[in-house]
């Protein structure tokens, strides 16, 4: 029967036969295409099952001050993982690594229970690379080792708002660190290993690229000057009773900011109690009125417009002016019912700066409120900075007029202020800020006239050195000038004033036989021994500014004349010396 079918249908067993001989022939061709002609393939899945690229750190850019002094460095340290799943096999070494890791046992236990089926786990971040080693030398199976890079601040809380901080990835979060985070971060490389199917280190290959480290950065601030503007600034807050504060010290011909202080600080190498209000920049982020201290803008702008002369007189008496349902007064009592325009800027005469705004129109001081960088853009980027307000009205009635001219209704920062002031002091000329170091000085523009600007300083010199002068602010053996200011706070979630609370402030320049260095100090809500600025700002930037002249050698240009052998009598000596004796 089975013949029968055979000689029946020869033809199915030779198509069966057929097929069977091209299946094999496929497979052989196959097994040779892949051994043979196409090898690369099954080298790729292979390698693809068991090579791994693993990522090798970048050396974060170094930080430093303008004279190379370290304000951030980074610093090798070893991060601890593991596969928990292996972990679960040797549960019984648990209690050592956890001895190892510095953990409680019982709290690893269970932390290692709750993530049994993860393959990654963090079990500690940071460690010192000895410390690393100590953890994975118990062999333990499923605990790996990472090589990473942590951020160290050498100089802590001196320059914490400046600088700033990374986070645990090593990425800026605030500061100089976020701001040129591209800049510092670098480029990680890659290595190639052979790892088994548990994920296991079998051989280190070869490193693919080569991990490219972040370009250095030098600020523009001198460490020394930092060192010294924080302990007179800290200083100042206890004293007085603040509640906070802040200073700046800036280089007039070219922009640097060579300080930049703020009360209260933090310590960027252990945040662990770190609160939200410590991190504020407080020179860039606060805002406020910059009440007296604004009257030497007001007055260039009175000086510019060539209907005013140091030597105008303006009636003061009796200390108040009525503008409809608003007074405004002054402070403290004049010298005479009539003032010349130095003695407005002396005895700090709200009435006389209000007369002279009312001559030359709100809208000419706006101007060169604009011009100087008041309620504008500083150009520095720096994360949070505010810029400000700098109102500008339509029509510019007396009320709006008078107090934009003496430093109420408009908002600065403490950084626009310096700004301002080094305009006065660099002889009408400004230069765009800078946080970073430079060679030569940037190309200034003439903002103020010349003739203007050295006529203010003259007249600013004489608010510090005139018998009724701020006297606190003098610096001995130099020649300073400077305006202090004394603003009332507004009151958060309400309309007008706070009851008792002041921003003491004072901004300055110096020494006048070349003025250089500009510094503004301000200090919030003193409570003990007053408020006035002259009285709780001015010695601070006394102390600073004379600190600052020494630490950068300048010549002193206020020393009493050497007595020659041949001088005359003691009486024509001391009058020679100007009563000095």
């Amino acid at each position: 029967m089975m013949k029968l079918e055979g000689a029946l249908y020869p033809w199915r067993f030779r198509l069966v036969l057929g097929l069977l001989a091209l299946m094999v022939g496929a497979i052989a061709w196959r097994i040779i295409d892949l051994q043979v002609v196409d090898r690369d393939f099954l080298i790729g899945q292979g390698d693809a099952r068991s090579l791994r690229h693993i990522p090798i750190p970048a050396h974060r850019g170094l930080i430093t001050d303008r004279n190379g002094e370290p304000l951030a460095v980074s610093t090798p340290v070893t991060t601890l993982w593991a596969n928990a799943k292996e972990l679960q096999v040797a549960k019984d070494r648990w209690p050592a690594l956890a001895v190892a890791l510095g953990q409680d046992p019982k709290a690893l236990a269970e932390r290692l229970e709750a993530q049994a089926n993860k393959e990654f786990i963090y079990l500690v971040r940071g460690l010192t690379p000895e410390q690393g080693q100590q953890v994975l030398d118990l062999k333990v199976p499923g605990v790996y080792g990472i090589e990473e890079f942590r951020r160290f601040y050498p100089a802590g809380e001196t320059t914490a708002h400046m600088v700033g901080f990374t986070d645990i990835d090593d990425h800026g979060r605030e500061g100089v660190e976020l701001a040129y985070d591209e800049w510092l971060a670098g480029v990680p490389g890659k290595r190639q290993v052979i790892k088994d199917r548990r994920g296991r280190l079998i051989k280190d290959v070869q490193v693919t690229k080569n991990a490219k480290a972040g370009k250095p950065l030098a600020l523009s601030i001198d460490l020394r000057l930092q060192y010294l503007a924080n302990r007179e600034l800290r200083n100042a807050i206890i004293e007085n009773g603040a509640k906070a504060g802040s200073l700046v010290i800036m280089d007039v011909k070219t922009g640097e900011i060579l300080a930049m202080v703020n009360q209260p600080t933090y310590n960027p190498n252990n945040r662990r109690n770190l609160q939200p209000a410590m991190m504020r920049n407080r020179a860039m982020i606060d805002v406020f009125e910059p009440g007296s201290t604004m009257k030497a803008i007001s007055m260039s702008a009175a000086l510019e417009t060539g209907r005013w002369k140091p030597s105008d007189k303006v009636e003061v008496y009796p200390g108040t002016l009525q503008l409809g349902k608003y007074t405004i007064r002054d402070v403290s009592r004049t010298e005479g019912p009539v003032l010349d325009l130095t003695g407005i800027l002396i005895n700090s005469s709200n009435v006389g700066m209000s007369k002279v705004a009312f001559d030359i129109g709100g809208e000419t001081i706006y101007h060169l409120a604009q011009k100087i960088g008041l309620g504008q853009p500083t150009g520095l980027d720096f994360p949070g900075e505010r810029v400000g307000n700098l109102p500008n009205y339509r029509d510019w009635k007396k009320a709006e007029t008078a107090t934009l001219s003496y430093g109420y209704g408009l908002s600065v920062t403490a950084i626009q202020l310096a700004h301002a002031f080094s305009v006065l002091a660099n002889n009408g000329r400004m230069v765009p800020l800078s946080l970073i170091h430079v060679d030569e000085a940037p190309k200034a523009t003439q903002v103020i006239p010349e003739n203007v600007a050295k006529t203010m300083q003259g007249m600013l010199q004489q608010v510090i050195e005139a018998p009724r002068g701020v006297f606190r602010a003098q610096v001995p053996a130099y020649h300073v000038a400077g305006k202090s200011g004394t603003a009332r706070k507004t009151s958060v979630g309400t309309k007008g004033y706070a009851e008792n609370s002041y921003r003491s402030l004072f901004a300055g320049f110096g020494p006048m036989s070349d003025p250089r260095y500009a510094i503004v100090v301000v200090i919030d809500e003193p409570s003990k021994a007053g408020y006035f600025g002259g009285l709780v700002s001015a010695p601070v930037f006394s102390k600073v500014m004379s600190g600052t002249l020494r630490l950068m050698n300048i010549t002193p240009d206020n020393l009493p004349p050497t007595q020659q052998a041949n001088a005359g009598p003691p009486a024509a000596a001391a009058k020679a010396n100007g009563g000095r004796g």
